[in-house]
């Protein structure tokens, strides 16, 4: 059976590249009826925090990316939060040195990184060897650490020869001899490094495919190295190419929104942030743009995957976006709405006047962060002096003194309404209507003013016309 897993750190937001790789792990699970786990690497201590835990769980469940075993649903190969293993991490560590395959460090940080400086002072990398760390390794040190009540830091043995992997998305890559010496399994705190925790953890939880970011390529040649120690089959393994922002360089900060909390708070759906991530650096055999997740799945095959960067483009998730909701139910997206209205501190007669109003606007908008600008003048009179001939002042009161005194107007009727004070005060149509516009909504465009003079009524639009005219 096909078991992947999403694997972050809880140090921060879900950063969209994160969610590209969960999303990728989730179709290829789910096209192949696998399993998806979720498994949160946090032993990071100082930066591991359980409210990012949460953040990057709830932005996952919003992009209705669900898995099968992790920490708030069990599984049977638990537990599923690194710090909750190290007692697993240590049993293996030191099976390794039994087996000669791993050794004790007795050397303190600081000599290491003088050790490390003396390899660079000579034009050397810092490879490390079991022979550097010997002289470190005297009685007297020994007996010091057991003093102090010391674990010694367990590095691997890495072996010295050319190493080759077959990446599910880049091919044959080639690890040279001597590229990587010897490195750290567990630090003298128990914590493990990211490289040996992850093998043991992939090997226990019979993890058969992963994929991943390239940045993780060079880490490959050490998690090989340390399967092949404990005479295990690695998974294969894929490297997803990075996200680069429009121009060219990685996608960071200065490019705008790069977090999936980021786009949720600015009013993206998730089915749009889902659909336009598939698309970043994976092409379905139809080239087909618009896709439900139930497509993706049938769809997605790690051989569609490109080697090459995926370019994030802002303004195609914004048009994405729009597509869905426009596409979306009337109800759900006012739903969606309702928080960004109470916001601003607005107040609407109904749910279906609401609908009403979203419609008015709805073929503008590309995010929901957008309804409240674009319908602002519904919830609140704008602050609108107009300045015209006499004529059309002159209409503009003659129409609020008639939609005073009229009874229930359908839409045809205010048609006619405005067509008899045009033609009866001889007015240049356009004029007018831009004029009433300006008046009722302080702004020079927007949805038909039919419309907005219906949702608004009668009585409010003839104030807003006199109010605009210093009238009353």
């Amino acid at each position: 059976m096909v078991r992947v897993r999403f694997a972050p750190s809880p140090t921060g937001f879900l950063h969209v590249g994160g969610a590209r790789t969960a999303l990728f792990n989730y179709l290829f699970a789910r096209r192949f009826n696998g399993i998806f786990v979720l498994r949160i690497e946090d032993t990071d201590i100082a930066r591991s925090e359980r409210i990012f835990e949460k953040n990057l769980m709830d932005s996952l469940r919003w992009l209705k990316i669900h898995w099968d075993e992790g920490p708030d649903v069990g599984g049977p190969y638990g537990p599923y939060r690194q710090s909750e293993r190290l007692h697993i991490y240590r049993e293996y560590a030191e099976k390794l040195v039994r087996e000669n395959k791993a050794y004790k460090v007795y050397a303190y940080p600081e000599e290491i990184e003088q050790l490390r400086e003396e390899l660079l002072s000579k034009n050397l990398p810092p490879h490390y060897t079991r022979e550097m760390f010997d002289r470190f390794a005297t009685r007297e040190r020994i007996r010091e650490y057991e003093e102090k009540g010391i674990q010694p830091a367990i590095y691997f043995s890495m072996p010295r020869k050319t190493i080759v992997h077959n990446d599910l998305i880049k091919g044959q890559v080639m690890f040279t001899e001597g590229s990587v010496g010897d490195f750290a399994l567990l630090r003298s705190n128990g914590m493990p490094t990211y490289n040996f925790a992850c093998v043991v953890d992939d090997m226990l939880m019979k993890i058969t495919h992963v994929i991943r970011g390239d940045d993780h390529l060079p880490n490959t040649v050490k998690q090989l190295a340390i399967y092949e120690a404990f005479g295990v089959e690695p998974p294969q393994i894929g490297h997803v190419s990075m996200i680069l922002g429009p121009d060219g360089k990685k996608l960071s900060k200065r490019h705008g929104a790069t977090s999936v909390e980021e786009f949720r708070a600015r009013g993206y759906l998730p089915e749009a942030v889902v659909n336009y991530l598939a698309l970043l650096g994976w092409s379905p055999p139809d080239a087909q743009e618009i896709m439900s997740m139930e497509e993706m799945i049938e769809k997605f095959s790690i051989e569609r995957v490109s080697k090459n960067p995926a370019i994030f483009d802002p303004g195609k998730l914004r048009w994405m976006n729009g597509h869905y909701i426009r596409k979306a139910q009337v109800k759900t997206i006012v739903e969606l709405l309702i928080p960004y209205i109470e916001s601003k501190g607005w107040s609407y007669t109904s749910k279906e006047w609401l609908e009403n109003v979203f419609l008015c606007v709805r073929d503008r908008m590309h995010t929901l962060e957008e309804f409240t600008d674009l319908a602002d003048f519904f919830f609140a009179r704008p602050e609108v002096t107009l300045l015209t001939d006499e004529a059309i002042r002159r209409g503009l009161l003659e129409c609020a003194a008639r939609l005073e005194q009229a009874g229930e107007l359908t839409k045809e009727g205010l048609v006619n309404l405005f067509r008899e004070v045009i033609k009866g005060s001889k007015l240049n149509a356009k004029d007018f209507y831009m004029s009433l516009r300006r008046a009722l909504t302080g702004k020079s465009e927007g949805p038909e003013l039919i419309d907005v003079v219906t949702l608004l009524g009668r009585a409010e639009t003839a104030a807003r016309i006199k109010k605009a005219l210093g009238v009353g």
